[in-house]
Order: C-alpha cells, then structure tokens, then sequence
C-alpha cells in the first residue's frame, strides 16, 4: 500500500503523457503554434521556418511579433477570446512575421483560451497556417466568378471593359488599364493581323489610380504602342507577357509615359494581356501590382487569359465586326507555324517583328530518325505579293525536307524552284505592275541530328547563325555563302558541319536584326544567359534592340539541342543472316511491351521490322543495325551498307515474293530510304494511339 501522500501512480502517468503530448506537438507540428501570457505576450513558439529564431519572440506581444495588416483588429479579436472564452476558428488575415522581408501573406489564425482545472484564464493557444496559395486560388477563382458575372452585361465596348476592371481592382490587381484599338471602339473592324506599331489605341477603361476625377482624365486618351516593349510584343504575337519592373528595368527608356504611372503609383510588377478573337487583336489589358501587394507569379496567367478571352468575347459581340479581307501581315502569318514546337530532341522558340516587309519566315520540320530541320528565311518587299512567295517556298521546303536530302541538295532544288517562279512572273503581260518588280529572297537550312548531336547548315544568302553554349559562350558560325533563291549566280551551295553540345542554343534571324557590329553585339549580350527559357531569351533580344530599328520587320528563331533520352531508344547489331528476322521480331515485342504500346502498334511494328530485316538480308550489306525510337510516334529504322535503292512494287497474284515494301507501306504512317556515307537507312512511322502511354 502508497503512502498517503505519496503522488498516485496513475495521476502521473497522466502528467507525463501529457507533458510528451505537447512537446511533440511543439518539436512536430505543421501548424505554427504560439503560448501566449494573458498580456498576449509569446510564452513559447514552435514556428517551422528554419530562418527565424524562437527565441527572437519569447516576451514579445504576439502583434509586436507579427507584421499585421490590421493589428489593432487582431487584438482586439484575441483580447475577446480571452474574456470571453469562445475560441474563434480560421480567421484569414494578412501578415508575416516582422523578420520576413518580402510583402504580407494570407495567414488562417484559430484562437483557443487555455484555462487553469478551476476555469481561470491562462493565456491563448493561436495556431497560425500559412495559405497564402490556398488564398491565391480562392481570390483567383472569385474574381473569374466576377468577371463573368460583371462584363458581357452591356452591347457597349466602354462598358464591357469597365465592367472588368471593377471586377479585378483590388482583389487581383492595384491598377487596371484596358486599351482598345480605336476603330473597335468607334464599332469599326480591327486591323487583322499583328498591330501595327501606328495603330492607335484607346484607353477605354482604369480603376485603381487616385481618385475618380484622374482616373477620368485617362480614359480615352490615345497612344501608339512603343516599340521593343511588353505591350507591342503581347500585340505582335499575341501572347501574354509577365513583366517585374524595377529601376533598371531596360524598355522603360522607349516608353517614358508608363514609367512615369509606374513610378507614380509604385508598381513592381506587370501582367500583359492581348484581347484577342480570332487572331484578331482587339486591345490590351495591363494589370498591375504596387506597393506592398505580392508579385504577379506564373499561375495567375491562366486567370487573366480566361478572363481576356471573355472580355474579348464580349467586345466582339458589343461591336458586331466585320474583319478586313487580303492584309498582306495576316498572310504571312497564317503561313507561318502557329506555335513553338517541343520536339525528342530539339526546343524551338520564335519571335517576329511586325513591319514593311512581310516575307520573313521560319519553320521547324520533323525529319526521319529523330531529327529536325530547322529553316529562316525571307524574302524582300512588302506587300500580299510577298507573302504569297513566302508561302510558296515554304511549301517547297516542306516537299523538300520529307526527300531526306542534306541541306546544300534542298537550296540547290529550291533555288531552281525560285528561278521558275521568276520566269513566270517575267512572262506576265508588260502592263501588270508586279512584272517590273524584282524578286529577292534568302534561306538557310539547317539539319540537327540527336544521334550524333551534328548540326549541317548551308544558307542562300542569308546571315550566318549564332551558336551559343552551355557555358553562354557565343560564336558566329562560319557557313560558307551561296547565292541567293532568285540570283542568277549559279555556284554551288556548300554545307558546315558542328557537333553541338546539349542544351546549345541556335540563334537563327533575318538580316533586319543585325545591322551593324553594335547590332550584333546587343544580340549576343541578351543570348548569353543559357538558363533561361527560349522565350525569354526571344524577348530579351526584342527589349535590346532600339527603338528605331527592324523597321521592316524581323524573324528570330531559337533551337535548344538536346539528345534522345535513353530510354526511348533502343538500338540492335544483328547477324547478316536468314533466322534474324525471327530475331528482330523477339527483341521488337519486348521493347514494344516494355514501353507499354497497344496490341495493334506492337502487332505491326513487328511485321515492318521483319519486312525490312528480310529485304536488307536478302538484298543489303552487312553490318546490319535495328533501331527503334519512341517519341510523339514510332520510329523504325534498318541500316545496312548497301547503297542500293528499294523499290515498292506491286506483286502480282501468282507471285511469290516481292510484296514487303507493299506490305510497310500499308502499315506505316510515312516510310523511306535515308541515305549516308556508310549506306542506307530505311525508315519507317507509325502514329501511336492517344490511349498510349508517354514513355
């Protein structure tokens, strides 16, 4: 039997899990949990950012502690607990702790009493969780709800674009701005195409800049996009720039009126946004964030693209358009790839200038055995006449490149193919204006194969590509010159071989953006940063050119060079010998299931593989290679010395042979021969189902 006042063995098993309960909650828990005296005063903190000291909190007033947007409020509401002792949940208020630089935060602060075994207030227990993303989302969400709610109410394009500034300022933007072209505004069409940098534009609606009577004084004042910043690469391309501003920010220089709002209202950060329908652009909106108020980051693009596109709807809808017909800019860029293409083994990325001339093209190809044409070029004059022969060497190009030909052969068939369009255009009647204008255009091609990682260029005339490395070092490649598509100079075209690092960039332009050495210059400054992503480096050659230049336009296209990842290729050396079909049927099915391809592509992968295997067997050279390769389609490719060409034929009923390359092409998407100083290649594709899975 205990002694009488000896403590009760139970009683302090109690007390010890307790005890081991809140220190566990203390050393472990995600939530931020603060003791605070009845002074609301910090007892003891288990906060989990490793930057800030505990101890740095202990005995001060937990407002002293945290920066509160409102700490008069947040006292008071924790002054009630403690009176009162009715615990108040998730309350969602803006702060941070005094020792975090940056702006305020979305903190959920749930405040408990903690009373004593007779019900006397001890002090507060305040857990606070940070959701700030959580908040972001919610606040993102809320204001789409707005938009929709607030803009399409009215057939009148001012009140269309108020409605949407009211719904972003000041839950997702500070300051809000909505320009529209000006004959939109009057009920007019838009100018199809890219805007010009004359185009005049209106400001239609702004919230968030001083009082009613200044932000008045701006609506429907009138201005032309300044050259080489956000606002005329969002209306040149139509896509949305997000932009933090700073005092060293380099495009503020060519547009002095937005640098002094900028200045004016303290804004660091930018959304850009194009009002477009139909690839028609309609205006522009451009929100802003200031003072104290979070930066714009990634995730909020989204948003203000949804929202643009309903504005843009809506717009279209008050103003009843009708678009102009035969633009010669909308021409050329409809001829022109709609998007940057993300191949195996090449990232390629594009910007083109707005101006005069609108021949200047560019395009990226998927060629046999994983690699990728990559071609610039441009022809001279403005003019629909212009655009028009763009698209029809472009075309060439195209018919070109799927002929497997090395670069110099491809400008050699296209220049023969400009010097019939250069007859033609001679033999128009002598009265017909266009017969008296010459024709002038330059090309290069270039062929990057992953494999190897060599790049073969030869260019028409046009100005050498820059080569820039992992390391930004930057080298003008030197490509010998031919002439261009339309000379009568009938020199050969002669071809460069490098073998490129991965992850080099290509840097690809048209003659308008470099002029001079401090052209140049400037463009290698703003390429010599490879970690940073290809539009970025696009936009970064735009916001270094001044403002008076490219007047007749420009194409930049940038290639970054990688290699094949192992595991979607797989690579054989087979015997010169009749059972190796069998063989190359067995390896192919457990690649194939391997890569989790369905029945009927694996089905037929196999039929073409022992197809070619026989025909390079009965008809090739040793040594005899099989390669697979597992990209956006199936590639199959059978190499053997020979140089031999295979021909498709069409057997006859009583034959008993002669139907292999009948039977591939039957089953393939696209199939062909390749050739190379060590033989041939003969390839083949096949288009995998969507339901497939990604390697």
């Amino acid at each position: 039997m205990s002694d009488a006042g000896a403590p009760d063995p139970a009683s302090k098993a109690v007390d010890g899990l307790d005890a081991a309960l809140l220190d566990t909650l203390f050393a472990q828990s995600a939530v931020g949990l603060h003791v605070l005296d009845t002074q609301l005063r910090v007892v003891r903190v288990n906060l989990r950012d490793d930057d800030t000291s505990t101890e740095s909190l202990i005995g001060r007033y937990f407002t002293d502690a945290y920066h509160f947007e409102r700490p008069g409020e947040e006292e008071r509401a924790m002054r009630s607990v403690l009176d009162s002792g009715v615990a108040v949940h998730d309350r969602v208020i803006r702060g941070r702790l005094m020792e975090d630089p940056g702006p305020d935060r979305s903190l959920m602060v749930s405040t408990y009493r903690l009373d004593d075994t007779e019900g006397h207030a001890l002090g507060l227990l305040a857990a606070v969780v940070d959701v700030n993303e959580q908040e972001k989302t919610r606040v993102r969400e809320a204001c789409l709800a707005a938009v929709r709610t607030q803009v399409g109410r009215s057939l009148d394009v001012g009140a269309t674009c108020e409605g949407l500034v009211e719904a972003t300022v000041p839950v997702f933007a500070d300051l809000a701005v909505v320009e529209v072209v000006d004959e939109v505004l009057r009920g007019s069409d838009p100018p199809p195409g890219p805007l010009g940098l004359k185009v005049p534009l209106r400001r239609a609606a702004v919230r968030g800049l001083g009082g009613a009577g200044q932000r008045d004084a701006l609506v429907g004042e009138m201005r032309r996009l300044p050259a080489r910043t956000p606002f005329a690469l969002a209306a040149s391309d139509l896509r949305p720039r997000l932009v933090q501003l700073g005092p060293r920010t380099p495009w503020l220089d060519a547009d002095p009126d937005t640098a002094r709002l900028i200045a004016a209202t303290r804004a660091h950060s930018l959304i850009v946004v194009p009002l477009k329908l139909h690839g028609v652009l309609l205006g522009l909106v451009s929100l802003y964030r200031c003072r104290e108020t979070e930066p714009y980051e990634d995730q909020d693009l989204p948003f203000a693209l949804t929202a643009a596109a309903h504005v843009s709807l809506s717009i279209d809808n008050a103003r009843r358009y009708e678009r102009d017909h035969v633009i010669a800019s909308t021409v050329q860029r409809r001829l022109l790839p709609q998007r940057n293409g993300a191949r195996i083994a090449v990232e390629t990325s594009h910007v083109l200038l707005p101006g005069r001339n609108s021949g200047s093209w560019f395009d990226t190809i998927s060629l046999s055995g994983a690699r990728t044409a990559l071609i610039i070029g441009n022809v001279e004059g403005p003019g629909l006449q212009t655009a028009i022969t763009m698209g029809q060497l472009r075309t060439v190009i195209h018919a070109l490149a799927g002929l497997d030909l090395e670069p110099d052969e491809v400008l050699a068939r296209l220049t023969d193919t400009a010097g019939r369009l250069a007859v033609e255009r001679a033999s128009l009647p002598p009265g017909d204006r266009l017969r008296k204008e010459a024709s002038s255009a330059t090309c290069l091609y270039a062929v990057y194969d992953p494999f190897s990682r060599l790049c073969t260029l030869a260019r028409a005339g046009h100005p050498t590509p820059l080569l820039v490395t992992p390391d930004g070092t930057t080298t003008v490649l030197d490509v010998p010159e031919g002439p261009s598509l339309f000379s009568t100079d009938t020199s050969p075209f002669a071809t460069a071989v490098y073998e490129l690092d991965e992850g080099s960039v290509l840097a690809f332009f048209t003659s308008a953006l470099v002029t001079d050495d401090a052209s140049a210059e400037r463009l290698r400054e703003a390429l010599a940063q490879p970690g940073r992503s290809l539009q970025n480096l696009g936009d970064d050659v735009v916001y270094n050119l001044p403002a008076e230049n490219c007047p007749q336009g420009a194409a930049l296209l940038l290639a970054r060079t990688g290699v094949v990842p192992p595991h979607q290729v797989a690579t054989w050396e087979l015997a010169h010998d009749p059972t190796t079909p069998a063989i190359a049927r067995t390896l192919v099915r457990d690649r194939l299931d391997g890569w989790n391809l369905d029945e009927e592509t694996a089905e037929a992968a196999e039929l073409i593989v022992s197809e070619l295997i026989t025909n390079a067997v009965r008809y090739g050279t040793p040594p005899l290679q099989l390669r697979l390769i597992l990209g956006r389609s199936l590639t199959c490719e059978v190499h053997d010395s020979s140089r031999v060409t295979p021909h498709l034929r069409h057997a006859r009923t009583v034959d008993e042979g002669g139907r292999g390359l009948f039977i591939v092409s039957q089953l393939a998407t696209h199939w062909g021969t390749r050739y190379s100083n060590d033989g041939k290649a003969l390839w083949t594709e096949q288009e995998i189902p969507s339901s497939a899975d990604e390697p």
